[in-house]
């Protein structure tokens, strides 16, 4: 890494002697430069840098929808070596705009191996960055605040840093961004597909099941699949959905996806549908992630950007009824305000890390949201069983 190098000798600079070898760098809104070796797709990206602390699935965090906007820095070195198969995305392609890494991917060890992750990202237009001091940059990163910051691969070792500087400065940033416009589904569509189970993998739901109409703000599929696997009949809607779409529906229960960006401009269009069902019907509601800032919002609470936020597989979350501590998945840079939930809202789960909000109820309906991810993937399964009581709700 380099330190704010002079901007008069950073066009089209080579890799000084300390980055020899270097094919890729990432340049930090504040000057800072780390060196590294590129792989998958060429070229550059611009984006907020964000670090993950998951131990496995790094295919399924770099095709979660809520990465739109992002470029994910891995904490675990070992990235790339089990491949990239179909069953494990998220999403159709990669939503993250790039990862960072501190060992180059190897070629895949493992019997599910579609193709090794560098081709996987070059297909999909994707941008990779190895051998970087990823500790370094994860305690700049805490220390710092999520950075804004662009990214590049280029072979040849050569890179225009004050160009990707300036890229990296006029980022505008998260805030006040609605992404959940750029990832939701372009129309509405039926899904039946339950967990992964061995040996059959991925099974079709088959018979009656609660009729359940899902908000797609950037869904991961495995939300969708746990729905059905709990025995939901599964309609998904896109982002901008209005209520009368929802209830013509005559759905028993609605359930809001996790997705990207600020919760406050996709409550711009999302929070009046919301309250809108609320007001003209009593069906449960759960949310999740994005989804459970919606409803905040929804019943009158506000949302707050956080200094670098929760990604990561191993974030402990207590429910406050029950005094039970669970081991969570999470990927949010925003979070409720729990000093602003309204009277008839009570606050259910919180993180064991800062103390922030990770979870509320309604005490006179059926209505509830998490900030953690429930359906994993990556990470533990401890928390599935709001999924049940999503369905028990709609049974009651």
């Amino acid at each position: 890494m380099t330190d704010r190098p002079a901007p008069s000798d950073r066009a089209l600079a080579v890799a000084p002697d300390g980055a020899l070898g270097a094919t890729a760098c990432i340049v930090l809104a504040d000057g800072q430069v780390f060196y590294g070796r590129g792989f998958g797709a060429e070229g550059a990206a611009v984006a907020e840098l964000c670090f993950n602390t998951a131990m496995t699935g790094y295919q399924e965090i770099m095709t979660d929808p809520s990465y739109a906007g992002q470029v994910v820095t891995f904490t675990f070195p070992h990235v790339g070596n089990v491949g990239v198969n179909p069953d494990d995305d998220e999403a159709a392609d990669p939503v993250a705009a790039g990862m960072v890494v501190k060992w180059d991917p190897t070629e895949p060890a493992n019997w599910r191996a579609a193709e090794p992750l560098s081709t996987w990202l070059a297909r999909r237009g994707r941008i990779g960055v190895g051998g970087v001091d990823t500790r370094r940059l994860t305690r700049a990163i805490r220390l710092q605040g999520a950075p804004h910051a662009a990214i590049a691969h280029a072979p040849d070792g050569a890179f225009d840093l004050d160009d990707l500087l300036a890229q990296a400065r006029a980022f505008p940033g998260l805030v006040g961004m609605d992404l959940a416009r750029d990832v939701t589904c372009a129309q509405s569509y039926r899904w039946d597909e339950m967990r992964w189970a061995w040996p059959e993998g991925y099974v079709r739901r088959e018979g009656p099941g609660r009729r359940v109409v899902a908000i797609d703000y950037g869904a991961k599929r495995n939300i969708l699949r746990c729905l059905a696997s709990a025995g939901c009949d599964v309609t998904v809607l896109p982002a901008t959905a209005t209520a009368e779409d929802v209830l013509a529906l005559e759905p028993e229960g609605l359930f809001l996806s996790n997705g990207p960006g600020d919760p406050a401009a996709t409550g711009v269009y999302a929070v009046p549908m919301i309250r809108e069902v609320m007001e003209r019907s009593r069906i449960p509601i759960f949310g999740i992630c994005l989804g459970h800032q919606m409803l905040a919002l929804a019943v009158g609470a506000r949302t707050i950007k956080m200094n670098h936020g929760h990604h990561g597989a191993n974030h402990p979350v207590k429910e406050l009824a029950t005094g039970k501590v669970e081991i969570t998945s999470m990927n949010h840079g925003f979070t409720v305000d729990s000093q602003t939930l309204p009277a008839g809202v009570v606050e259910t789960h919180v993180s064991l890390f800062d103390g922030s909000n990770c979870g509320i109820a309604l005490t006179d309906r059926p209505v509830f949201s998490v900030q953690h991810h429930p359906e994993a993937s990556p990470g533990p399964q401890d928390s599935f069983y709001l999924f049940e009581r999503f369905v028990a709700s709609m049974a009651a």
